[in-house]
């Protein structure tokens, strides 16, 4: 028997995702790297694992994985996947439900038309917390590959420096991103973004993920520019976040308010990997 899996991605952000509720699958770093492969796997971004709630406050808990095989703890396109996954299943009641990320629950609200707002939680500021190896500032100085960048930085769930940049379309992602993603100020690495802002409700943003790469969209990169620009007085409380595969609606209160992030799930193909 081989392995069922469903592709499926939130506005080009692509995601393999595996039923594990009642079956567990031996997912070393290197299974995971070769079916994450585009020309000799299946090909994602993520993959995700579907898997019975360690908390019992949640439904499900839900498993994350870069392409290359590393962990991550958490994606907010991939959320929106897994609670999309799990209605159409019919494992979900509608309304309001509870899901166990790998770093703590999540509430997510399944709208219409294939869209899910989720709660991304309280973005944490504090170095010790992205964590980054640096004192404390509201904008941090790195010389990163020859180039001297300033960056906000904030934990999501996962770690995420922010550039603010005047045209995002002139940034050379494949080379600055990548490197800004492994610098050892970093310890866990991070997720690179830079944001250009049009006016007060409206961001462009491109994200070179650590262990994915550049990708079409990135959830929790987009709460982290949000958020990171918010601070500064540049946006206001909701804004559109425009992603080279689409559109996302961020919404932060402020300081000690969780982050509300809103946008679609899509099916793509049911498939079946040889074990």
């Amino acid at each position: 028997m081989g392995l069922a899996f469903t592709k499926m991605h939130g506005i080009g952000n692509d995601f393999v995702v595996l039923d594990c509720r009642e079956r567990a699958f031996a997912l070393d770093a290197a299974t995971i790297a070769r079916l994450g492969d585009r020309h000799t796997g299946v090909g994602f971004d993520q993959l995700l694992t579907i898997e019975p709630a360690r908390d019992p406050s949640c439904e499900f808990y839900y498993g994350i994985y870069n392409s290359d095989g590393s962990p991550s703890g958490q994606c907010g396109n991939g959320v929106r996947c897994v609670a999309a996954w799990l209605k159409r299943a019919g494992a979900l009641r509608a309304g309001a439900v509870r899901l166990q990320s790998p770093s703590g629950p999540v509430a997510v609200e399944l709208l219409d038309a294939g869209r899910v707002r989720v709660d991304m939680g309280v973005p944490r500021f504090a170095p010790a917390e992205v964590p980054l190896d640096l004192p404390a500032a509201e904008v941090y100085a790195l010389q990163v590959a020859g180039s001297d960048l300033r960056f906000g930085a904030v934990s999501m769930g996962n770690p995420h420096a922010v550039i603010e940049v005047a045209d995002v379309a002139s940034v050379p992602l494949a080379t600055l991103g990548a490197a800004l993603s492994t610098n050892a100020h970093f310890p866990q690495g991070c997720n690179a973004g830079f944001a250009q802002v049009l006016d007060r409700a409206h961001v462009k943003l491109r994200v070179y993920e650590r262990g994915a790469g550049a990708t079409l969209a990135c959830g929790t990169g987009a709460c982290a520019a949000m958020v990171v620009l918010r601070q500064r007085g540049k946006l206001d409380e909701t804004v559109a976040v425009e992603l080279p595969g689409g559109t996302l609606e961020i919404s932060w209160a402020g300081p000690g308010h969780s982050v509300w992030m809103t946008g679609s799930a899509t099916f793509v193909y049911e498939g079946e990997i040889d074990e």
